[in-house]
């Protein structure tokens, strides 16, 4: 590997964060089937390839959202709804408690949100459900027949995804929170009870006057959590 390519691969890698809002600049069709091929060469156990990704824009992405935020406003439906699967530990403890309150503080300090104040924490979660007003939906889906190994070959798959787009000046964020309402997702979309939600992604052009995508998630040193053996 040149040193040209590894600083360029090491660059895309660094600058990749989660984008927390973003601007109106669409995103062509062109470049969307470029990301998902590129993406697709992610690896995975006996090349089983198995992610399905459903990519939702325009009128449809406006009416998704407005069903998810009515949902999410009223808590009597909201209750009715529940995540088809844990992603979070059931119980948090050191040091992950303290990495995840770390990035609340930060983000909510650099929206002025004072702890405390209800109204705006929701608001502010709410925005996942608008995808933070990216240009593009991305919601990954799984066949429920899939057993764990599956799920490491998807995580390779966003990361991959994820990076290609960032190479292009696009930005992306992650979502679990949408898996929520992923009754309301699957009606809007039709999909088949034999696939299981797996998460979302935001993609587009980040918002360069955003207070939030200012917040770079810091990560542990090494010596926490590698040990090397010879």
């Amino acid at each position: 590997m040149t040193d040209s390519l590894q600083s360029a691969v090491d660059q895309v890698i660094d600058s990749r964060y989660s984008c927390r809002a973003f601007t109106a600049s669409p995103v062509s069709q062109d470049i969307l089937e470029d990301l998902l091929r590129l993406a697709a060469r992610a690896p995975s156990g006996t090349n089983i390839q198995p992610w399905k990704t459903w990519v939702v824009t325009g009128d449809s992405k406006v009416r998704l959202s407005e069903r998810l935020l009515a949902a999410f406003d009223d808590p009597e439906e909201a209750a009715t709804h529940s995540d088809p699967y844990p992603y979070y530990p059931r119980q948090w403890v050191s040091p992950y408690l303290e990495r995840r309150r770390q990035v609340g503080f930060e983000l909510y300090a650099l929206l002025g949100i004072q702890k405390g104040d209800a109204k705006r924490m929701h608001e502010q979660h709410g925005r996942n459900y608008r995808f933070f007003d990216a240009p593009v939906a991305l919601l990954f889906t799984l066949d429920t027949l899939m057993e764990q190994g599956s799920w490491l070959d998807y995580g390779m798959f966003l990361q991959t995804l994820m990076l290609a787009a960032r190479a292009r000046g696009l930005d992306t964020c992650p979502q679990v929170s949408v898996i929520h309402f992923h009754r309301i997702i699957r009606e809007h979309l039709g999909i088949p009870e034999t696939e299981m939600l797996i998460c979302g992604m935001a993609l587009g052009y980040a918002d360069p006057d955003a207070p939030e995508n200012r917040l770079r998630t810091p990560r542990a040193p090494l010596d926490e959590w590698v040990r090397f053996v010879s």
